[in-house]
């Protein structure tokens, strides 16, 4: 749905080559070990969706993409008219795109580094773009798309060294880059209703309106034992008559052949 997506979003923004390696998945709120077994479920479910990634062996420049996926989990409150409400349990994912651009770079260098090249018709010389006065130091003319939108970003903590290069000019080794995330869609809320053991025919693990007690789960699965059990019994039933016929049905083909020879 790449292309649907990007035609309906104000500003679609183009990864190329992101797609041909596999995305980082961040599995948010799903608890430790001691959550409940149908949260383990899925947080398993959604880490097996994507092939495994070696953080040993990988190479940054194929990190380009981020999938999300956040629980949610809010227990029965009373609404307005004092009746209980629904329980709020649900899966958010996000998909994002992963941009790193240079620090400490002036905005105009970085601008023409990244090949966004303004219209320098109004200058006399590319130093009067960059440093914003000509030489006699008055002020220089205005460029026209030489407003900066994409700023550098102020908070120090998406500051990192690059360990290796890494897409986009200038993310070289060993270079300080901001780190941002770039959502590319779409977004989908999802909510679990059923786990069943098997192919609707096993226990139910979890459902999201039904709710049983322990001795109602006790007293269904001894009934689906007995019932298992009778039908075993009939089926050896009908195995054992089926035997039986075609036993007599020998003994009576030998009882005329022996008739045809005679004494």
């Amino acid at each position: 749905f790449s292309k649907e997506i990007r035609a309906i979003q104000r500003r679609p923004y183009q990864v190329p080559g992101a797609d041909q390696h596999s995305p980082i998945v961040v599995t948010n709120n799903f608890g430790d070990k001691n959550s409940p077994p149908h949260v383990k479920l899925m947080r398993i479910t959604f880490q097996n969706m994507f092939p495994a990634i070696n953080v040993a062996s990988v190479k940054l420049q194929n990190c380009r993409r981020v999938v999300l996926f956040n629980y949610s989990h809010q227990d029965k409150k009373d609404n307005d008219n004092g009746e209980e409400g629904e329980a709020r349990d649900f899966v958010e994912v996000r998909h994002y795109a992963i941009k790193a651009t240079p620090v400490g770079v002036n905005k105009k260098v970085r601008r023409l580094v990244q090949t966004k090249i303004p219209n320098l018709n109004n200058v006399e010389d590319i130093s009067d773009y960059i440093t914003g006065q000509t030489a006699s130091g008055a002020l220089a003319p205005s460029v026209a798309g030489g407003a900066m939108s994409d700023s550098e970003a102020e908070d120090e903590t998406s500051h990192v060294v690059l360990p290796q290069k890494y897409a986009g000019k200038g993310n070289s080794k060993s270079q300080k880059s901001a780190l941002k995330l770039v959502e590319l869609g779409p977004r989908l809320r999802l909510k679990l209703y059923k786990v069943e053991r098997g192919l609707g025919s096993g226990d139910v693990m979890y459902h999201a309106y039904i709710k049983k007690s322990l001795e109602e789960v006790k007293e269904r699965k001894e009934k689906e034992e007995r019932e298992a059990a009778l039908k075993k019994q009939r089926r050896d039933e009908q195995n054992s008559n089926v035997e039986r016929k075609r036993k007599a049905k020998e003994e009576k083909l030998e009882r005329k052949k022996q008739k045809k020879r005679g004494p």
